[in-house]
């Protein structure tokens, strides 16, 4: 069973063949039900009570003794996720500073589940916490914006747009049955109801979304396209992550599972499973590398995961979901590698309080401005 399973029972978010997946697997052995506990336990752990060296000394010795005959990569992989969940922080570097850091005033808050929905009218919609919508076509509560699947096509789509600012992420279902994770700073338009047997198409004007999408035999046969500035994905039924933020170079395509096309206008490149298409804005150029799925969609169970990952490109996720300007005093830090597990839930200065505890990194949070020195 994927990790990933774990995550998403501890965040309520499985939907029926995970938990039936998951709950064999809880009950298989003893052993299952106490690994469970302990990441359960470690996940909701308040990050001041962490002993950062002892846990990685702990962690280093228990891989290490690990029988060759069982020393898989999986189980290394199960032990060190544990582990960095406890611990949402592990840093290349030993270096501890023991200088406190400075705090004139946080204004930082967490993000939560919000978003703007504009109506074909051009009219606007606020969705969040208390702010419950019903129309014909489609509802929310506040936290999931939810269309009709029994709606029927007209001879002239008609298109809404959902829009969640930094701070906030959305979840959306389509009128096909299509699930959407929207993250933060992000735009999506698609039709309110689907044309049968059409092609359905939707687009990410911008930003990063996650796509569960209704297999086409649901829909006579009917392909799902997303288009995202320069380039057009189509697939038949599958999941995956786009990632298409304003200002950056390449767009990031990743498979989770199932199969789909990726095309630039000039060529067409199919991904498998596990595998993410970078597409250079500029030239168009498709790279395809396989990677750990886990680190490009995390994001939509609660969790941001990071392996090898610069500093300034941390920092660019945590401004989003904290809604907070991060500057680098000292350039040089930008590019320090980090790995490690963030829970969403925790607020900024936990965060940075790990930071100045394992590594020689100052910081000054100043109403809603980090500055990194």
């Amino acid at each position: 069973m994927e990790f990933k399973l774990i995550i998403k029972k501890l965040n309520n978010t499985l939907n029926l063949e995970d938990e039936i997946i998951f709950s064999k697997w809880y009950n298989k052995s003893v052993n299952h039900k106490n690994y469970f506990d302990n990441v359960k336990e470690n996940y909701s752990k308040d990050i001041t009570n962490i002993d950062v060296a002892k846990g990685w000394e702990e962690l280093t010795k228990k891989i290490n003794y690990i029988p060759k005959k069982t020393a898989s990569w999986k189980y290394a992989a199960a032990a060190a996720v544990i582990f960095l969940v406890t611990m949402p922080f592990v840093f290349n570097k030993d270096n501890v500073k023991t200088v406190e850091p400075i705090i004139v005033k946080n204004t930082i808050k967490i993000g939560i589940d919000k978003a703007t929905l504009t109506l074909e009218d051009g009219s606007n919609i606020t969705l969040e916490k208390g702010q419950n919508y019903h129309v014909a076509n489609a509802k929310s509560n506040g936290k999931t914006l939810i269309y009709n699947t029994k709606s029927k096509s007209n001879l002239e789509i008609a298109y809404n747009y959902l829009t969640t600012p930094r701070g906030g992420q959305f979840y959306v279902e389509l009128s096909d049955g299509t699930k959407v994770w929207l993250n933060s700073e992000s735009k999506l338009k698609y039709p309110v109801v689907f044309q049968d047997g059409v092609s359905r198409k939707v687009e990410l004007l911008y930003g990063e979304a996650y796509f569960d999408v209704s297999a086409s035999t649901n829909h006579k046969g009917a392909s799902f396209k997303v288009a995202s500035q320069v380039q057009e994905i189509e697939v038949l039924g599958t999941e995956f992550n786009v990632k298409a933020y304003k200002g950056e170079d390449h767009i990031y395509t990743t498979l989770v599972e199932g199969k789909v096309a990726i095309d630039n206008g000039v060529t067409k490149e199919i991904l498998k499973p596990k595998q993410q298409a970078a597409i250079n804005i500029q030239n168009k150029e498709i790279t395809i590398a396989v990677v750990d799925v886990y680190n490009a969609t995390s994001w939509k169970d609660g969790v941001f995961s990071f392996k090898e990952l610069s500093l300034k490109e941390i920092m660019k996720t945590l401004s989003r979901w904290y809604d907070t300007d991060v500057i680098f005093i000292n350039k040089e830090l930008e590019n320090i590698k980090f790995n490690g597990v963030l829970n969403k839930k925790q607020n900024i200065e936990e965060i940075f309080s790990t930071i100045k505890a394992t590594n020689n990194i100052d910081y000054k949070i100043n109403d809603n401005k980090i500055m990194i020195k």
